[in-house]
């Protein structure tokens, strides 16, 4: 089948099968943001307690390294005696696979910031949480975000393997595409994944630019 016949079928399969694809793009940014939302919630304080407790961080983030070694379908494939099918253990998994970057790079920004801003703020008579809000995370919320973009594509991504463990997402369509050897509807669930990475990650952009300080932004 030439590159032209298959530009066609993609686009014969979207007019004939958008509910479908909708509803599974649907499926897929729901898997893919309470999976980052809850990467967040666990990554962000965490990292923040480690510039606390530094002596065990390299540890901490050690062993979240390794559950990043692990490839993502075998990691699914364990999450299912544990937690059976559906969307539970692909959140779990998710979450998992994006928690390593916005927790490396919320540790990292945090200690990266000068000390000097630091002794600043004690010399204005701020309490150690004060600091944490007012200088330390307005000084490093690029990096964060950083971690936070580089976790959402990466959530997105693994989340065209939920479908095996029954958790739906256009990774269903790129299944049925496989088996079915048909590549208009391989590409109907690739294409608007890629699209959704695209998205998301303009969106963090943007975010990240209104959350920066003014006088650190380029």
């Amino acid at each position: 089948m030439g590159t032209e016949n298959i530009f066609l079928s993609f686009i014969n399969t979207m007019n004939e099968r958008w509910s479908m694809v909708l509803d599974s793009l649907i499926s897929h940014i729901w898997l893919t943001l309470i999976a980052l939302l809850i990467a967040v919630l666990i990554g962000v304080p965490l990292g923040i307690f480690l510039t606390r407790r530094r002596k065990i961080a390299d540890f901490v983030i050690g062993v979240v390294s390794v559950f990043q070694t692990i490839p993502s379908l075998a990691l699914l494939g364990f999450m299912i005696p544990l937690f059976g099918i559906g969307p539970k253990p692909a959140v779990i998994a998710l979450t998992i696979y994006g928690l390593l970057p916005i927790l490396q790079n919320t540790y990292t920004g945090i200690i990266g910031i000068d000390q000097g801003a630091k002794e600043a703020g004690k010399g204005m008579g701020m309490t150690s949480t004060q600091i944490l809000f007012m200088v330390e995370i307005p000084l490093s919320i690029s990096v964060i975000m950083a971690g936070i973009r580089t976790a959402t594509v990466l959530i997105i991504g693994v989340t065209t393997l939920a479908s095996l463990v029954g958790a739906g997402g256009l990774g269903d369509l790129i299944f049925r595409g496989i088996s079915s050897v048909n590549p208009g509807l391989i590409l109907s669930g690739a294409v608007p994944a890629a699209v959704l990475a695209i998205f998301f990650d303009f969106l963090l952009k943007f975010l990240e630019k209104k959350m920066t300080p003014r006088g650190l932004r380029d």
